[in-house]
C-alpha cells in the first residue's frame, strides 16, 4: 500500500470509524509529519456555557487527546511503522495535560499536534488548539503507550 492509501485508510478512521470524532466534527486538515493537524467547526451541540456560547472545557480536552493519538499515527506512517490493515494500531493513553488559555470562541478551530517522542512503547506529544483567527485557546501535552 502506497502513502497516499495509507493516508486515505487514516482520514476515514478518524473522520468516519470513530463515532465520537463524529459528533465533534473532526476533519483532518494536514498529514504534515511535524505538525498535523485537525479541524472542526463550532456548532451548539458542543458549547458548554450556553451564556458565553463557548466550547465546552470536555471538547477542548477531547479534541487535543484525539490531535495526540492522530499526530503519532501520522508520525507512524512517516516512519512507514503504522498497520492500518484492519484498524487503529493497539495504542492508549497514559496521561493527559490540558491547559485552559481562553474561552473557546470561534467559528471553527485548528487542533495541531507535534510528537516529541515516539519509542517503541511509549509517545509523547504538545498539542494546540487556535481558533479561526489564530488565537490559541488551550494547549496540551499527553503521553501514549504504543504497539
Amino acid at each position: 500500500m502506497n502513502r497516499h492509501d495509507k493516508e486515505k485508510r487514516l482520514k476515514r478512521l478518524f473522520e468516519e470509524s470513530v463515532p465520537f470524532n463524529r459528533v465533534i466534527g473532526l476533519k483532518v486538515e494536514s498529514f504534515d509529519p511535524k505538525a498535523p493537524k485537525l479541524r472542526f467547526e463550532m456548532k451548539p451541540e458542543l458549547i458548554g456555557n450556553p451564556t458565553r456560547g463557548i466550547l465546552h472545557g470536555g471538547v477542548i480536552s477531547a479534541a487535543l487527546d484525539v490531535m495526540a493519538g492522530f499526530s503519532i499515527h501520522a508520525a507512524m506512517l512517516e516512519r512507514d511503522k503504522a498497520e492500518h490493515s484492519e484498524g487503529f494500531p493497539k495504542m492508549g493513553t497514559i496521561d493527559l495535560r490540558i491547559d485552559y488559555l481562553l474561552p473557546g470562541r470561534g467559528k471553527y478551530f485548528i487542533a495541531t499536534g507535534h510528537v516529541v517522542r515516539l519509542g517503541s512503547r511509549v509517545a509523547v506529544t504538545h498539542m494546540t488548539l487556535e481558533n479561526d483567527e489564530g488565537a490559541q485557546i488551550a494547549t496540551g501535552s499527553a503521553a501514549y503507550m504504543i504497539g
